[in-house]
Parts: structure tokens; sequence; C-alpha cells
């Protein structure tokens, strides 16, 4: 990505060109501040008449490189269909690591400067809400576990600690209700402690990051094959968009683009990945409105798409099927054959199903207006997918940061759902949209299937020093991969900004507008990745 100085970024924000070479997306622009006296001016150009919206925060230790210092990646997307990033670099004194806090300025740099703080010691100077978010009770004070001295293999010892602060609300009436981390079932961990007056939630402070597993620390050094490996079970459910964003990334540091056959391949996996949690997610919402027969069937509609997918890729998640430079596996007539009788059923299953949860009253009264997420709200935080969508935001990465199919030189049309309303019924009735939206594009990929190369070689080793950014639209939103190469090819950092982190702070948000006993509906409504988001 090129080096320009800020007002002609800007400049070529406003005018939507770029006149310099800027490496592997022509579109890209990075602009170096130096140390942190412009960082808050800069923001304000781009987040004001240029309505960008933050996609992710970087941080990555360079001390050990010429400038001898931390580095920190402001990287900013606009809201529309423009295929651009905006990164805003600054550097950092190693001594004394201080950035201005953009929270006040951009809410959804809340948690990414926070989690800055915990995994790099970069302090967040301003920041309204500087508690620890990543690391919990114990963690050993000024150890930093995304330096590069930092051993990752080692054990660090736990240290006494006080409960962890929350906010405390007091007057007649007024309770705290503490649920989890340990819920019922086989959900991953998070502590949500109401305070409510009899049944509102006056409050929800949502703590997470019970499972973190470093594997971002894990990836550091590794071959980009064997990273690989890594990024594609950050989470089960996203198997196929998380490896798709690492592979995309990868692509762009070496220069190559996966064959139109593979392409097609891959967006189908992709297609299939977000219709069964869409349509099992749909079946979850109705277990928490109580409603079984929707639960059943949600299930057994998702059951029979999983087994699908073992036939198609050997696994019931798809792992394995995307791999660098393209496809493993290739798809035959029988298995398309299979592949199209079994969308055909699932669709006739979806709309009765949605026919069942439409007509009867007691459901749709317990979703309409429940946890509603108001329009700005969605934008302030830049809220991603199912949730930004019901939200009356238009963002879909297919369309904004094309990949897979969608950046061939001929897209298929994509119809991007949108509704205005805001609550747990909007988001169920996003969600069905898109698995018809995904049955109908699995048709069109099959169509468009013709005989080809279904991998192209990565050179070996890869170019050092180089970024890949791709930005790719799960089944829980955009997530946006950041990687880059050490001298030798191999991974110096990769970093992970999924959709659930930052669509948790929403949730919390959104809880405000139900009762207790609503959560559950509110939360199945979200249907959040903890995996994407602990790492």
């Amino acid at each position: 990505m090129a080096d320009l100085t800020l007002i002609d970024a800007l400049r070529a924000v406003a005018n939507g060109s770029v006149d310099a070479d800027v490496g592997p997306r022509p579109s890209d622009v990075t602009v170096h501040l130096g140390r942190t006296g412009d960082l808050p001016a800069a923001v304000a150009v781009l987040i004001g008449p240029h309505s960008m919206a933050l996609a992710t925060v970087v941080a990555t230790d360079e001390t050990a490189m010429p400038d001898g210092d931390l580095k920190v990646r402001y990287v900013f997307e606009p809201i529309g269909a423009l295929d651009r990033f905006v990164t805003l670099l600054i550097s950092v004194d190693a001594v004394r690591p201080e950035v201005p806090s953009l929270t006040t300025m951009v809410p959804a740099a809340n948690w990414h400067e926070r989690e800055m703080q915990d995994l790099f010691g970069i302090v967040p100077v301003g920041h309204p809400d500087p508690r620890p978010l990543v690391v919990h009770d114990g963690w050993p004070q000024g150890v930093f576990p995304l330096r590069k001295a930092f051993d990752g293999s080692r054990r660090v010892p736990v240290e006494p600690a006080e409960e962890f602060p929350h906010l405390i609300a007091e007057g007649e009436g007024v309770f705290e209700i503490p649920v989890g981390p340990i819920h019922a079932g086989i959900i991953e961990p998070g502590h949500f402690r109401f305070t409510s007056v009899g049944e509102t939630v006056l409050h929800l402070d949502a703590r997470l990051f019970y499972t973190h597993r470093g594997l971002e620390k894990r990836m550091e050094g590794l071959s980009p094959l064997d990273a690989f490996y890594v990024a594609e079970r950050i989470c089960g459910v996203c198997s196929v968009a998380h490896g798709l964003g690492y592979c995309e990334a990868l692509e762009q540091i070496a220069s190559v683009d996966a064959p139109p056959r593979a392409r097609l391949i891959r967006s189908i996996a992709l297609e299939l990945e977000r219709l069964y949690n869409h349509i099992g997610d749909v079946g979850n919402v109705c277990a928490g409105a109580s409603f079984h027969y929707g639960s059943a069937t949600g299930m057994r509609l998702k059951e029979r798409l999983q087994q699908m997918n073992e036939r198609l890729a050997g696994n019931r998640f798809l792992r394995g099927l995307v791999v660098p430079g393209g496809v493993r596996l290739d798809l035959s007539d029988d298995l398309l054959a299979v592949l199209a009788a079994t969308l055909k059923d699932t669709l006739a299953g979806l709309n009765g199903l949605m026919r069942h949860i439409e007509t009867n009253p007691s459901v749709v009264d317990r979703l309409d207006d429940t946890g509603v997420l108001q329009h700005q709200v969605a934008v302030d935080l830049a809220v991603a997918g199912v949730a930004a969508r019901a939200s009356g935001v238009d963002r879909d990465a297919r369309r904004d940061h094309p990949h897979g199919a969608f950046a061939s030189p001929e897209p298929p049309a994509l119809h991007v759902v949108t509704v205005s309303e805001g609550d747990a019924m909007a988001r169920m009735t996003v969600r069905a949209l898109e698995a018809r939206e995904s049955i109908r594009l699995v048709g069109e990929f099959v169509r468009r299937l013709k005989p080809g190369p279904l991998q192209v070689a990565l050179a070996e080793p890869l170019p050092g020093g180089r970024i890949g950014i791709a930005t790719i639209e799960s089944a829980r939103g955009e997530a946006v991969h950041w990687l880059r190469t050490d001298a030798g090819g191999r991974v110096d950092r990769y970093h992970l900004r999924s959709p659930s982190y930052h669509n948790w702070p929403a949730v919390a948000l959104a809880a405000e507008s139900a009762i207790v006993p609503d959560f559950p509906l509110v939360n199945k409504s979200f249907e959040l990745c903890y995996s994407c988001t602990d790492r």
C-alpha cells in the first residue's frame, strides 16, 4: 500500500481515485501520521463528510525493526458499495505507549482500544471505560501477550485479584441478576450481569473472552499453510468464511487469483455455510420463544444440510474445501444432483416453517418490539450482518468488498435484504429472506460452473513484509482478515475482526428494550459467536 500525505490521502477518498501505485489492492490508501498528533483530526475527516466506518484496528510490535516502536493501524471503510480501505498508521513510543482514545468519536473503537491495551500495553488515553477486556482476573500486570518478546508457550502466574468492577445501580426495587459464565446446554461461556427493576432491564454488562486461546499469537512464525489450518478452525460454524478470508489475504500477498471454477465453488461453500447457520438460527429463536415446533423444524432442516455438507467435503462444517490458491475438492455431477435436491426440499421446509411462525400470534407477540437496535446505534457501533441489515443499514461485504464469485468480471446479481424495525422479528425475517437468497445464489453459481483448474500455486517463499486484507460476508456479517508476512515469507502478524466482535456491544444495548425473561430471545436473534470473538 502506498504511503501518502494526509491531505493527499483524504483527497483521494473524496475524489474516489488514487494517483499512486498502492500494491495488492489498488484502491487502498495508507496514511502515515507519525506520532499521534493528527489522529483525531484525520478520523474526524473520514467519519464526517465521507461517512467511513471503522473496519478494524491492528496493533503490531515493531520494536525489533528499524523504527524500534509499536504501530497501530486504524482501518476505515466506506459505508456503501465502494471497495476501499483507508488505513491511518501511527507510531507509538515503546517506552511510553499511548494513543488518544477515539471511542467518544467512534464508538466502534471501544473494544479495539481495550484489547490493544490488554495485549500490547498501548494505553488509549481518555477512554471512557478502560477496564480489561481480553485478560481476566489474576493476569499479571505488565505482561502483554502479543508483544514479540512474550513466549506464548509459557504459563503466566495468576495474581490475587479483586472482583471485576461493574456498574452498580442502587435504589428501591433495583436488582442485580448475574448469569453465567457457565450456562445450561453446550454454549460457550459468557457472563451477563443484568440491572433491573422488576423484569425491566435497565442495564446489561456483558463480559466475554473466557475462552481466549491466543490464536493470533499461535500463528506468528508459522508457514502460510500451517497458519491456514489455525485460521480455518477459529470457529466451527464459520470455517468456510474464516478459511476464505485468510486465503484471500494470503493470495493478495502472493499476487495470485484463484481460478474461476474455484471461486465459484468457494462461494457455493460460503452460501451453504450461511444457509445452515441461518436456518438453525431461526430454529434457535423459536426455542427462545418456547415454540417447539419451530425449534424442532429448524434443527431438522439444519441437520439435513450438514449431512449434505459431509457428502461434499467429508465433514459437516465444510472444512478443508477451501485451501490457499483455490479449492481442494471438485463438485461432481452426482454431488450437484444431491445439492439441488437438498436445496429444493430445504426451501419448501423453510417456507413452511416461516408460515407457522408468522401466523402464530403468541410467537409474533414475543418477537415484535423485543430487543430493538436503533439504526443510528447500529451505524455508530459498525454493526455487521443480519443485525445491521435488520436495522436498516445497507451493508454486505459480498457487494461492498467482492470476494469469491462476486470478484469475477461479471459477478452475479445480489439482493441485499434490509428492513428497518431493528427488533427480534426483523432479524428473523432478514435471516429467512437471506436463506432464500442463498439458495438462489447457489443455483446461479452451479449454472456458471465450467471445467477448469481448481488451484494455482503460491510462490515459496512468499514475498516478505507485505500486507493482505480481505473482507468476507460470513453468516454473521463482515469479517475482516489482516495478514502480514515477515522477511522469510512466514506469518508475522494475523488479526481477525469477526462480525460478532462488533455486534456483542449491540446486544447489551438492545437488551435494554426488553424484559429479563426475553433476553434469550434477544441473544438468539443476534446469534453471535463466542469463539470468533474470543479467538
